[in-house]
């Protein structure tokens, strides 16, 4: 069973385990199944936009589509849900990833 069926099973038990989609969305990338990650990134970050750790992955992904006025919004989204959890780290890391993008 690859990494891939097992998440999958773990969440047919929980749907909408945040980490456990994210685990899904990272493995896709892995496999270059960039839509599909993309639009479980969306998924997570519309039903919890305070899981601060997915909005780089989605930015960097929508960079990879080429989508870069999206990556640009999620990467602003992240900066502002990552301030408001008081996460400095992340914060940072997507500052960083917005300034490389847009400047």
């Amino acid at each position: 069973m690859s990494r891939i069926d097992k998440i999958i099973d773990f969440l047919n038990q929980q749907p909408k385990d945040s980490f456990l989609r994210h685990a899904l969305a990272l493995e896709y990338i892995k496999i270059g199944e960039d839509i599909k990650a993309r639009d479980l990134f969306i998924a997570i970050l519309t039903d919890a936009p305070d899981y601060v750790g997915s909005y780089y992955h989605l930015a960097k992904c929508l960079e990879k589509l080429q989508e870069t006025a999206l990556a640009i919004e999620w990467y602003e989204k992240g900066m502002a849900a990552a301030k408001l959890a008081k996460d400095d780290h992340a914060y940072r890391e997507l500052q960083a990833a917005y300034e490389d993008l847009v400047y």
